[in-house]
């Protein structure tokens, strides 16, 4: 189940955030192979934030799956984040840092789910 969660700086106000986790969600299972129905997305809007000594607009996600990521793939799915912060939020990609965490096992209602 790849998740995805964002914090940025961009206020809140005036953001689609259906639009945004939706197409965030499409850019995690188009990109990391995994159907959309397991991706889960959170956006965390008007966080205070600096990054490179600046506080214009920019992001930190951490992208956490159960395989599905890692080598090259990291760069696509990064680069497909990347694109929608770029094109829904006016972040751009040199201020977007993605922090990426294969797991082994990870539990549902109850259930562990695990790498096949």
């Amino acid at each position: 189940m790849p998740t995805l969660l964002i914090q940025t700086n961009v206020p809140g106000n005036g953001v689609d955030n259906s639009d945004i986790l939706k197409a965030l969600s499409r850019a995690v299972a188009e990109t990391g192979g995994k159907p959309e129905q397991w991706v889960m997305v959170s956006l965390t809007t008007d966080k205070p934030m600096c990054y490179s000594g600046s506080e214009a607009p920019c992001a930190y996600g951490e992208l956490i799956s159960i395989g599905a990521i890692g080598g090259e793939k990291n760069k696509t799915i990064s680069a497909a984040i990347a694109e929608v912060l770029r094109s829904k939020l006016k972040v751009e990609p040199n201020r977007f840092y993605l922090k990426v965490n294969t797991i082994v096992a990870a539990v549902e209602d109850a259930t562990t789910l695990s790498a096949v």
